[in-house]
């Protein structure tokens, strides 16, 4: 238990910048389930057994009779099929941390994935120690962003119209954060160029798959070379 204690409080300066997001983006999803009419305790218990993120928002909108279950699967897999890929390039990295394998693999979003990536872990710390702890508290405070926002909701009706935006404007500083990472920019040149044209060529409705399948098809073989760059830059800084 010590050890765990020492792992989460190294970890947890490196959670703050998704710490002030979740909390709020989270907020804003326990708005939306509480305009619905389910109180916190089920916005919570949702961010807990269904950590989507993105998902979740969408989800709010399928709480309404008429919605045939097949539309839920095909939408919430549009959304989510991200995921496919953001695991695949974690399985090697996960592969030594026996049952929590399956806990990391079902707790990656955007923003845990991203910090995956940008985060050096500290000395005198496991990494496998210290993923998991990222990934536990991001999912802390999306749990209890959900129960305030449902909580705020029941007490303080307003108006939720556009308040989902507050997902998109996170990818967005995730994207800028990237962005300032030099080594992660030709994979964020990438997305951007593959999302598009296909959003030219299929249309807002359409374009997420067909992005997706385009970054697949040009990172998997200029991956030698994306990591020969990385190597590079490593050398050079």
């Amino acid at each position: 238990m010590k050890t765990y204690a020492k792992v989460f409080t190294k970890a947890f300066p490196y959670t703050i910048p998704v710490l002030s997001g979740y909390l709020f983006i989270g907020m804003a999803f326990g708005v939306m389930i509480e305009e619905k009419g389910y109180n916190f305790l089920w916005a919570m218990l949702m961010s807990l057994l269904c950590y989507a993120g993105s998902g979740q928002y969408l989800a709010v909108n399928f709480f309404v009779p008429g919605i045939s279950l097949m539309h839920v699967i095909f939408m919430e897999f549009m959304i989510n099929i991200r995921h496919i890929f953001y695991g695949l390039s974690l399985l090697e990295r996960f592969a030594a941390m026996g049952k929590k394998k399956l806990y990391m693999i079902f707790s990656l979003t955007d923003e845990t994935y991203s910090l995956f990536f940008i985060t050096k872990v500290p000395e005198g710390v496991k990494e496998e120690q210290f993923l998991f702890a990222i990934a536990v508290l991001d999912q802390a405070y999306w749990i209890i962003g959900s129960g305030i926002g449902a909580l705020l909701g029941s007490a303080i009706p307003f108006d939720a119209k556009g308040i989902d935006f507050a997902m998109t404007a996170l990818f967005l500083v995730i994207m800028v954060e990237q962005f300032f990472e030099k080594k992660n920019r030709p994979c964020l040149l990438i997305g951007l160029v593959c999302g598009l044209v296909c959003l030219l060529l299929f249309g807002a409705k359409n374009f997420i798959l067909p992005t997706m399948i385009g970054i697949m098809l040009l990172l998997i073989p200029g991956r030698k070379i994306l990591d020969q760059n990385e190597e590079e830059m490593d050398d050079a800084g």
